[in-house]
């Protein structure tokens, strides 16, 4: 779903860039109340291992692959301000240096695989969260319908912005027809990916899901045929809080498994907006541009000077991952540093 240079005209990626830097700036406002002493250390774990994860491009039809776009999990994981810094500091990461994603197309990337898959599975999730049970596989379910629907909503996103702005004349009831058609089955597999990511998590730390806050419904008991709230029982004294070490060790090691080992063996086929752009004949002036970071040493996910390929791909992914990791954290407990100052002066 990375939109390169030349997919979109200059005055549109603009407004779209200042759009997305709004986005940013709101959340950045927004993610100050969700980035708590248990959310500021997996935040930028979160953004990490989305980096890793879209590394693993799956087959969805004959010659076309799909990736994780990663807002459902981001938005039910640390919420939905900190999901949208998260993958923005994810898709700068790919511009910048992997040049994955047109840097001119920077704005139009996070609007629409950060903004819009954000809000729509957001939104959606906690609409479900109101009917289904609260439970656990309540929120499992929710985040699966979530993450469903927030990737052809991203598709739908894109082309709407291509009929404004899109640099060749083709026919947009075609690219739109085309682009929900492979993105829902994309999907698919995002929905797959983030409902058992969640439900790992939850297995073992439901309190660090953001999404599963009041997860436990109140006991009810059956007086004359009718079920009612049970009274509730006197609250033991709070245990101390458990420290996230160990969730944010072993969610490093996964990142950076899945992106040195596992990646090797991702699917080679173009992804859904790739496939579409070549068969409909909107990346035509594509190829006009050059990528402002192609020279750049880890550029198509290689490191340069490397030549077996296997090795080449595996400690760039690792090294995506550790760089993700560490400007995610960085920004995230500096956002995190800048509440507690404000909570501090508001008590003074």
């Amino acid at each position: 779903m990375h939109v390169p240079d030349g997919f979109i005209n200059a005055p549109v990626s603009a407004a779209a860039g200042v759009a997305a830097a709004a986005a940013v700036a709101v959340s950045l406002r927004g993610a100050r109340k969700e980035l708590d002493e248990k959310v500021a250390p997996l935040a930028g774990l979160v953004a990490a291992f989305v980096f890793a994860v879209q590394m693993l491009n799956f087959p969805v039809a004959a010659g076309t692959s799909g990736h994780l776009l990663g807002g459902a999990l981001a938005a039910v994981l640390v919420g939905p301000w900190t999901g949208v810094l998260c993958i923005a500091v994810v898709l700068l990461m790919q511009g910048v240096l992997f040049a994955d994603g047109g840097l001119t197309a920077l704005g139009v990337n996070i609007t629409v695989m950060g903004v819009v898959t954000v809000v729509v599975a957001h939104l959606l999730f906690r609409g479900l969260r109101l009917v289904l049970p609260r439970t656990r596989g309540g929120v499992t379910a929710a985040t699966f319908v979530a993450a469903l629907v927030s990737v052809p909503a991203s598709a739908a996103a894109f082309t709407l912005i291509y009929a404004v702005g899109g640099t060749t004349d083709v026919p947009i009831g075609k690219v739109l027809t085309a682009m929900l058609g492979v993105h829902v089955l994309i999907g698919i597999g995002e929905a797959v990916i983030t409902a058992l990511t969640v439900g790992a998590v939850l297995a073992v730390r439901p309190d660090l899901v953001h999404g599963a806050r009041g997860l436990t419904a109140p006991l009810k008991l059956r007086v004359d045929g009718e079920l009612v709230d049970a009274a509730p029982a006197e609250t033991p004294a709070a245990p101390a809080p458990k420290s996230p070490k160990k969730v944010w060790i072993g969610g490093v090691v996964t990142a950076l498994v899945l992106a040195g080992v596992v990646s090797f063996y991702a699917s080679a086929s173009p992804d859904g907006l790739e496939k579409v752009a070549a068969d409909q004949g909107i990346d035509a002036k594509a190829e006009e541009y050059e990528h402002a970071t192609a020279d750049s040493p880890l550029a198509d996910y290689g490191v340069r000077g490397v030549d077996s390929a296997r090795l080449s791909g595996g400690l760039a992914g690792v090294i995506g991952v550790g760089v993700t990791l560490a400007v995610g954290t960085g920004a995230f407990w500096a956002v995190r540093r800048r509440r507690a100052a404000a909570e501090t002066g508001a008590q003074v």
